[in-house]
């Protein structure tokens, strides 16, 4: 789940973003107080929130209490992230690389779950007839890839695998609807790309994997929350991460029906969300020491690169009691 930049992008800029987001009239200061009647929910194109929402259970398990659900799509985990530190969102799901990005820029976000690794969802593309042959051969190329997105630290592991210096290659920060059409146009060399695109684009172009995250980077997914939202309503944000939990279940146990349901809401073909849901993992709990550490080596390589402002202690920002067990 992520989106697209380069060159002269830095985290000091994901934070001008975020907070002329946050000076919007109609937002509510990020650490305010949350409403009591009404929870707002941020998801992705795909993944278990998109099944959850369109199941309706978090909102029939929450309408007794006369609390709604608001839920907003957005294209990347960059843009949920900005909307949290907004305080436009009080809860969401994003990959490994935007807390980063959210936590050095000040977003006042915390960890409440993880979903499991998922390494086989990820992946650097290059077309069926590219003459790259190897993640070496990117050197002087120009890749996309969504800024700040789980893809992104893949990206820079990629080349520091085969040796390429993260300066010696064009990385072009565009969503993924638009990377896409730079892909297949010869406009970019290269894509770095999650599930379901990454599953589409081979099935659709034959597109090539030069290298996928195993061995490089884990791709779990993490639900966080605002802290305000998260200390002041723990019962809320225990009965979404129970939702969760069950509908990452049914997710597991009905794999064709789950493509079924998306296919059309996204617009990606069914047999590719067949293989996209069977590369992920589902089983939300709580972060482990070892995805804390995992996420503390994301931040120092973010932070060598001057991607992020500042030096950041991810385990800040978690919230363990709100955990699934």
């Amino acid at each position: 789940m992520k989106m697209l930049q380069r060159g002269a992008w830095t985290g000091l800029a994901l934070a001008a973003i975020a907070l002329g987001a946050c000076q919007k009239a109609d937002a509510p200061a990020a650490g305010s107080a949350p409403a009591a009647n009404k929870v707002r929910i941020g998801y992705q194109k795909y993944g278990v929130l998109l099944v959850l929402k369109a199941h309706g259970d978090l909102d029939r398990a929450l309408a007794p209490k006369g609390i709604t659900v608001e839920w907003s799509e957005f294209p990347g985990g960059i843009q949920l992230m900005e909307a949290l530190q907004a305080g436009r969102l009080d809860l969401g799901v994003v990959g490994e690389a935007p807390p980063v990005f959210g936590q050095a820029a000040g977003a006042p976000i915390v960890y409440l779950a993880a979903e499991p690794p998922s390494p086989e969802g990820e992946a650097v593309l290059v077309p069926k007839d590219s003459p790259i042959k190897s993640v070496a051969d990117l050197k002087g190329k120009r890749v996309a890839v969504n800024k700040g997105s789980n893809a992104h630290y893949l990206l820079i592991r990629a080349l520091e695998e085969a040796g390429v210096a993260y300066s010696d290659v064009t990385v072009a920060f565009i969503p993924p609807a638009d990377a896409r059409a730079a892909f297949e146009s010869g406009k970019v060399d290269a894509w770095s790309i999650w599930d379901p695109f990454f599953a589409s684009e081979q099935r659709a172009t034959g597109a090539r994997v030069l290298r996928d995250a195993r061995g490089l980077a884990n791709n779990p997914g993490y639900y966080l929350g605002t802290r305000a939202f998260a200390e002041g309503q723990p019962a809320l944000v225990a009965t979404f991460l129970e939702q969760v939990k069950v509908i990452d279940r049914y997710v597991t146990e009905h794999t064709a029906e789950v493509a079924e349901l998306l296919a059309p809401q996204i617009g990606i073909d069914r047999e590719a969300l067949l293989v996209a849901l069977k590369r992920g993992n589902t089983g939300t709990g709580p972060l482990g020491d070892e995805l804390i550490a995992s996420q503390q080596r994301i931040a120092d390589a973010f932070q060598k690169l001057n991607l992020i402002p500042r030096p950041i202690r991810v385990a800040e920002a978690v919230l363990r009691r709100a955990a699934v067990q």
